[in-house]
């Protein structure tokens, strides 16, 4: 019987400490370079973002016991990982220390975990700078609910070219006495991390949601106002286009049913 991937060993021992120490110490001295958003809240191609972040998260990740791939991403896997970005950083702009903190989550120097889910936050963060009047906070909240709700879509479009291609990396894996043995364990590493990446989405989909209502309550309670129905409305459409995506087939690496608690690859 096969095993589940999620049960395959890692594609090679744990680094050394003192690679781990390294690569963790590189990490926190250029952390400032993080702070340099291109598209989507992404950091700009630099030395950092393009070579350093990735290999300290890779040995990072190791270390910790997450599945961890060698491989090259392909292209939609790149995209996969660019459109994440969105969804795994925190949803007030303002938000300066957490999101530095989601840079080192997505770039997997720091475990998902480190990442905070208090759902007042992102209210915080919205009455904390001033606006002309209360109408203005409610359109930023609408605003930002509308903007997650339209990045839904070709995120999973991108995810099903993804968990299809994966299918056959799969197959050919397992299937074909061509493929060298080294080559099948990161290959169903890379598996897991591409599935544990749309959990983890979905999951930080859901504390957006979580974290919008909040702010829709306390605001009626601080300052009703009429533009509150525009908000909810919004809100609820975002939480319609997100079930698609955290309801649709994957490839069973963590289990039948089973979704893990936070990304693990």
């Amino acid at each position: 019987m096969r095993r589940r991937l999620s049960d395959q060993a890692l594609p090679a021992g744990p680094p050394s400490p003192a690679i781990v120490a390294l690569a963790l110490s590189s990490a926190l001295v250029l952390t400032a370079c993080t702070a340099t958003d291109g598209d989507l809240g992404r950091p700009r191609p630099t030395v950092w973002s393009q070579l350093i972040a990735p290999e300290s998260g890779f040995f990072a990740a190791a270390s910790r016991g997450e599945a961890a791939s060698y491989f090259r991403l392909t292209d939609d896997e790149e995209q996969l990982r660019d459109r994440a970005w969105r969804f795994v950083m925190p949803a007030s702009p303002h938000s300066v220390f957490q999101g530095e903190i989601s840079n080192f989550a997505h770039s997997r120097i720091l475990p998902v975990a480190a990442q905070s889910n208090d759902v007042s936050d992102y209210f915080r963060g919205l009455t904390s700078v001033s606006f002309a009047s209360q109408a203005s906070r409610y359109n930023r909240l609408a605003e930002d609910a509308n903007a997650d709700r339209l990045l839904i879509g070709p995120f999973r479009a991108n995810a099903m070219r993804v968990v299809s291609m994966d299918r056959v990396r799969m197959r050919a894996a397992e299937g074909s006495p061509d493929v060298a043995p080294g080559k099948i364990e990161p290959a169903m590493a890379r598996v897991i991390e591409n599935e544990g990446l749309i959990y983890w989405v979905c999951e930080r989909l859901d504390f957006r949601i979580r974290s919008y209502r909040y702010a829709l309550t306390n605001l009626v309670v601080e300052m009703p106002s009429r533009e509150a129905v525009r908000a909810e409305r919004a809100i609820m459409a975002l939480a319609a286009e997100s079930a698609p995506l955290c309801q649709m087939p994957l490839n069973g690496t963590f289990g039948e049913g089973k979704r893990p608690v936070v990304y693990k690859g």
